[in-house]
């Protein structure tokens, strides 16, 4: 009688922690997509963790390859959101229209990271960095100038590579002007001189 007590009891203790944790999550979701539109103050909020980060590091003088692993993670995050969403080298392999070409269907461009998934992964890696800076372990002495170095050329080499990419298939992730096509353009007094035909020949 007492083990099936006590096994009931934990499951009872179970279900409770279970529906503590999805009520929890669910007012995470919910106040997470209640700040989609506000843009700014969402920036504005990663900027502050940013700071604090830069601050704690540069008091601290150490965490350098937990900060070259969050450098690079920002830049492979940033590559993603410059990049469409399909790459135009495997539509052009299937036969479908890529960016560079003409079409009279307008296209919005599309990410392959949306910018609230930029903005959501950036923060939990600043948030994630901060607090491993609390874990003294986990401070590596390394020589800090070859690291930057080497994140300073590996961040040309990306950005050289996508702006050849977004040349050769002629797109701006920024543009958000829709294009534009127009048809064969009229010269001054041709239509004057088309209604003075039309009168003669009546």
């Amino acid at each position: 009688m007492n083990g099936e007590t006590e096994e009931t009891g934990d499951n009872v203790e179970f279900e409770r922690t279970v529906t503590w944790r999805n009520k929890l999550a669910r007012e995470f979701q919910y106040h997470l997509d209640k700040s989609a539109p506000h843009l700014l103050r969402r920036w504005l909020v990663t900027l502050g963790l940013a700071m604090v980060y830069t601050l704690r590091v540069y008091y601290l003088r150490g965490f350098h390859v937990i900060s070259y692993g969050l450098a690079t993670y920002v830049l492979n995050l940033l590559m993603g959101f410059l990049s469409p969403k399909v790459d135009p080298d495997l539509e052009g392999v299937d036969g479908l229209p890529s960016p560079g070409r003409e079409s009279d269907e307008y296209k919005p461009f599309e990410r392959r990271l949306p910018e609230f998934r930029l903005w959501y992964s950036i923060t939990k890696a600043f948030i994630v960095s901060l607090i491993l800076t609390f874990v003294s372990v986990l401070d590596v002495p390394v020589f800090w100038p070859i690291l930057s170095s080497y994140w300073v050329f590996l961040f040309v080499l990306t950005m050289k590579r996508q702006i050849v990419h977004m040349i050769k298939y002629k797109y701006n992730p920024f543009s958000k002007a829709k294009q534009q096509y127009h048809g064969k353009k009229s010269f001054p007094g041709s239509n004057s001189r088309t209604r003075n035909v039309s009168a003669h020949q009546e």
